[in-house]
């Protein structure tokens, strides 16, 4: 297999079967330059994980999550059938005509909201082929490959992500949350329908202006930060 090409100031490492995310983690928790890469590309599954060093304070540095979401659903958009439609739920999900194909996770140096991080790591995981061959017993579960993505190459879609997330991070960057707040709008998953985040089950009523959760639950509605998705490295 062709090693991925990204672009400059990007940097790859092969997991060797591990864990991108947690060999991520690892590396940005050791000093690792941002912009590092780990990934890991099974003949089933495409797992990747990006090092980020954003130089604002962690609860806006968060965004960064939908911008890889919008970046994944650019990069298939660009090299997958016209066909094909790809969501984005709030969690980090990812959904391929209307099933769950796999899905984002966020960690970073620490928790404080208001303190900028050292370090923050996206990663991505994506079923390229389905877990079960009776896809029946898993009806809301799909695999890219189940879509009618069969000539996607998993190399290429990678390198394509890490070009299209750079795009909306340079976008985000130079104009704030207005293009990405519309492109997530556009592409967001089960909004209006009820959705368990953490400990509290509500309506999915939409997201603020920085992409915050808003849940009308029985008797209010309540903003979740997208600081509450961040993971403990392990």
């Amino acid at each position: 297999m062709t090693a991925p090409v990204f672009p400059p100031l990007f940097s790859g490492q092969d997991s060797a079967g591990q864990d991108p995310f947690a060999q991520a983690c690892a590396a940005a928790t050791a000093g690792c330059d941002a912009g590092l890469v780990v990934y890991d590309l099974g003949s089933d599954e495409l797992r990747a994980a990006m090092v980020l060093a954003p130089e604002v304070p962690l609860a806006a540095a968060a965004i960064m999550l939908p911008v890889c979401g919008v970046g994944f659903q650019n990069a298939l958009g660009a090299i997958g059938p016209p066909e094909v439609s790809v969501h984005l739920g709030w969690d980090g999900a990812i959904y391929v005509n209307g099933g769950r194909c796999g899905g984002l996770q966020m960690a970073a140096s620490h928790a404080a909201p208001t303190a900028e991080p050292d370090w923050l790591v996206i990663g991505l995981t994506l079923q390229l082929w389905p877990k079960s061959e009776d896809m029946g017993l898993t009806p809301d579960e799909t695999a890219l490959y189940a879509e009618g993505c069969s000539e996607v190459d998993a190399v290429t879609l990678l390198e394509a992500w890490v070009r299209h997330t750079l795009v909306g991070i340079n976008t985000w960057s130079d104009d704030g949350t207005q293009t990405l707040l519309r492109e997530w709008n556009g592409l967001a998953h089960g909004k209006g329908k009820a959705i368990t985040v953490g400990n509290q089950t509500g309506t999915f009523l939409g997201v603020d202006e920085n992409l915050g959760l808003l849940l009308k639950t029985d008797n209010e509605t309540v903003l979740i930060p997208l600081t509450d998705l961040l993971e403990r490295p392990a």
